[in-house]
C-alpha cells in the first residue's frame, strides 16, 4: 500500500484524551468521533485535514487510556497513517485492529517538518518526503498486517477469511 499526503506534526506523548476528548466519547459514530479528532490539541485540525493525510509524531503517541475511538477518529478523519518514534503499547495494537497503519521511523520524525508532503509505502518501509527529497526505511509490515490493513481491520478481515471458508466447503 502506497499513502501519500500532507503531514500534520505534534510532540510527545500524544494521550487518547487529546486525539479524541472524553467529553466525545457518549457515541462510537466514526463520524462524529472524527469531527472532534485532535480538537483538544489543534483546534484547526479537522479543518486543515485532507483524505491521505498523514500525522508525524515523536515519541510516546497514543499513550493514555486504552479506548479505540482514538485510532478510530484518526483514520475516520482522513488521515492514512501515522509515523512516530515510539507508541503506546495499547494504541499500537488498537491501530492494527481498525485498519490504521502505524510506523515507527525515528530518523523520518527527525526529517520530516508540518506541512512536508511524504510518500509511504509500507510494503517495503519506504518513507519519502517529496518536500526535500530524502528517503527514510522504517521496518516493512509483514504480509499479515498488510493483509489486516487492506481488509479494513480485524473484524473485516475476520468476514472475508470466514467468507472463503465458507466457500470451500
Amino acid at each position: 500500500m502506497i499513502f501519500k499526503g500532507k503531514v500534520h506534526k505534534y510532540g510527545s506523548n500524544v494521550d487518547t484524551d487529546v486525539i479524541i476528548p472524553a467529553r466525545y466519547l457518549v457515541t462510537s459514530d466514526p463520524a462524529e468521533l472524527a469531527a472532534h479528532c485532535m480538537e483538544d490539541i489543534d483546534p484547526d485540525f479537522v479543518k486543515r485535514v485532507q483524505p491521505g493525510d498523514i500525522i508525524v509524531a515523536e515519541e510516546n503517541f497514543g499513550c493514555g487510556s486504552s479506548r479505540e475511538h482514538a485510532p478510530i477518529a484518526i483514520k475516520t478523519s482522513g488521515i492514512s497513517c501515522v509515523i512516530a518514534k515510539t507508541f503506546a503499547r495499547i494504541f499500537y495494537r488498537n491501530s492494527f485492529n481498525i485498519g490504521l497503519p502505524i510506523l515507527e521511523c525515528p530518523e523520518a520524525v527527525d526529517g520530516i517538518s508540518a506541512g512536508d508532503k511524504v510518500e509511504v509505502e509500507t510494503s517495503t518501509g519506504k518513507i519519502v518526503n517529496l518536500t526535500t527529497g530524502k528517503v527514510f526505511q522504517a521496518r516493512p509490515f509483514p504480509e499479515f498486517i498488510q493483509q489486516l490493513i487492506l481488509a479494513g481491520g480485524l473484524i473485516p478481515y475476520a468476514r472475508e477469511r470466514v467468507k472463503a471458508l465458507k466457500k470451500c466447503r
